[in-house]
């Protein structure tokens, strides 16, 4: 018998050791651990049935041969902390989460302020934290949120253990998990902008998974606006940005389920009033969006109540990496326009864009010379009420005209009020009315048509006060110490409704009906009613467009008499 050499010897110990691994691992590998039940870090998914992701699961998975993956998880858990000069976002290597995002320059209302968190940390600890998984099984995805990952840290001196736990950005830190069968990846790239990149890959046995980065438990400026309804989902899609308050987010009946919006999707995020969280896609071709909403318990004047939370996944349905680049921070606009594609329209002017926008431009300009907002604000409805007073005047001046005649036309009226207004005499009563007009040269809708023309002026410069983040915390004088916030006692909303009655008294009056000359004396007082809980920025530009508006109306009053009526004969006409 020829004996073997040393090569062929070594050639069959590697092939035994390899088919006897193999086999090791395919028929007696360790089952894999079960969800975390730690209180302090729940199963991002715990909440939710299998069946509200359906749509994860019907993507085909591209078939690949499994290989054993080698073990990769950290013994115990381990915060890694990134610094930049604008913010400071804490990773957790337990689920590859972000603990908390801190804002440096936006403040919160804490005493002593400190840099705003747009995490809402008593929510993530019951629903789960911001970039954690979304996946279509749900005791995987419990695995993958609550598994230790190893990291690994990236910076232009090279790549090392993150042990000690703190890095200025531009960083790259890299989490890493694998039991043999799943396999995470999660990859953030961190620059020193609001902006950074983020790649994430999982798969099982070998096969990739469809997967979706989530924002849960919330988002934004927690200390200051408790209204849920200021925290909404959006999307664009189409080239149009659509958004989702917290009513309409889940499935209808079941809101805890998460809803599908399919894609391709330009981006999508999460925001509040002043600052966004925007996932845009990178390399991934279709980018998906799921939302929903969560109840959370919580203790307000020593009372039990719930409170919606808003919360969204951004995503692909197929079975492929993930590569986004992710945008946290405020909603200012010269920041928005730099991101592609841009993000401008997460700073809403309603309707009139076109105008609110170089209103904004112009409050930021004005604010270069003048450093307090609040007299900003006064300067600017001080010049555009000055635009605007051509127009004022020839309303003002129709409405005089419109009140001389006004006892004339009502003794017309009162001829003809027994009759209903289907009664073919009615249209005597109109030939009079307007022979009336006529003869005085007036115009019925002389009185309406300078105001309309106004109105697109105002409501931009009303939509744009209400979503300036540059009125955040922007103080004014004595008692206003934030313009974003409602006056805390209330001097501004009673100064606004005292200031519009007495505008309002000194207006040529051309209602006729003496109900509606009521409604005209108390829609100051719900106007008041209504502006006591709106932001002082708002009750500020109002009060100061009323004053303008009373001096406007005492110099028209004072300076401008109309002629007297014309001499006609009283044609005494009887009805009927």
């Amino acid at each position: 018998m020829t004996e073997l050499s040393d090569h062929a010897r070594g050639v069959i110990f590697v092939v035994l050791a390899l088919a006897i691994g193999f086999i090791w691992l395919h028929y007696f590998s360790p089952v894999p651990p079960k969800p975390s039940t730690s209180k302090e870090h729940p199963a991002a998914s715990a909440q939710q049935p299998p069946q509200t992701k359906e749509a994860l699961k019907t993507a085909p998975i591209a078939p690949k041969p499994f290989r054993p993956v080698p073990a990769a998880r950290a013994n115990a858990q381990q915060l890694v902390v990134i610094d930049s000069p604008i913010y400071q976002v804490e990773l957790s290597n337990q689920g590859g989460v972000v603990r908390s995002w801190r804002l440096k320059n936006y403040l919160n209302e804490s005493k002593p302020a400190k840099p705003l968190d747009v995490v809402n940390p008593e929510s993530s600890q019951q629903f789960g934290w911001p970039l954690s998984l979304l996946l279509s099984d749900s005791q995987v995805e419990s695995q993958a949120n609550s598994a230790l990952f190893q990291v690994t840290a990236s910076t232009s001196g090279g790549t090392a253990a993150a042990q000690q736990g703190h890095f200025e950005a531009p960083v790259t830190i890299t989490f890493q998990y694998s039991d043999g069968h799943l396999e995470v990846t999660k990859k953030f790239d961190f620059t020193q902008s609001y902006q950074l990149t983020v790649d994430t890959s999982v798969s099982l046995d070998g096969k990739a998974l469809p997967a979706a980065l989530a924002w849960r438990g919330g988002f934004g400026d927690k200390t200051v606006y408790h209204e849920s309804q200021l925290v909404q989902v959006f999307y664009n899609q189409g080239g149009k940005i659509e958004l989702l308050p917290y009513k309409k987010l889940g499935v209808s009946g079941n809101e805890s389920q998460p809803a599908l919006h399919s894609g391709p999707l330009e981006f999508t995020g999460i925001e509040d009033q002043f600052f966004a969280a925007a996932f845009i896609p990178n390399k991934t071709p279709n980018l998906d969006l799921w939302d929903w909403t969560q109840n959370r318990s919580l203790t307000v004047d020593g009372k039990q109540e719930s409170e919606p939370v808003a919360e969204m996944a951004a995503g692909s349905t197929q079975a492929e990496p993930l590569h986004l680049r992710l945008y946290v921070g405020p909603k200012d606009l010269g920041l928005l326009a730099k991101v592609h594609p841009s993000l401008e329209g997460l700073v809403n002017f309603g309707w009139f864009t076109f105008i609110g926008k170089p209103l904004l431009f112009a409050l930021q300009w004005l604010h270069k010379y003048i450093p307090n907002y609040g007299w900003v604000i006064v300067v600017l409805t001080l010049l555009i009420n000055f635009a605007v007073f051509p127009l004022k005047m020839k309303s003002w001046r129709s409405m005089q005209r419109m009140q001389r005649v006004m006892p004339e036309i009502r003794s017309i009226q009162d001829r003809y009020k027994k009759y209903s207004m289907t009664d073919p005499r009615k249209r005597k009563m109109n030939e009079e009315v307007m022979a009336v007009y006529q003869r005085e040269g007036i115009n019925p809708m002389g009185s309406c048509l300078p105001m309309l023309l106004q109105m697109p002026i105002l409501w931009a410069l009303w939509e744009m006060l209400r979503g300036a983040i540059e009125l955040r915390q922007a103080p004014w004088v004595l008692w206003v110490h934030d313009l974003s916030a409602k006056d805390p006692y209330y001097i501004l909303p009673i100064l606004m409704t005292i200031t519009m009655y007495l505008m309002t008294k000194m207006t040529p009056q051309t209602a006729v009906d003496p109900a509606q000359q009521k409604m005209m004396n108390l829609m100051p007082v719900m106007f008041g009613i209504f502006f006591f809980t709106l932001s002082s920025g708002l009750n500020l530009y109002m009060l100061t467009s009323n004053v303008i508006g009373v001096g406007q109306q005492y110099y028209l009053n004072r300076t401008q008499p109309l002629p007297k009526i014309s001499k006609f004969k009283k044609k005494r006409v009887t009805a009927g």
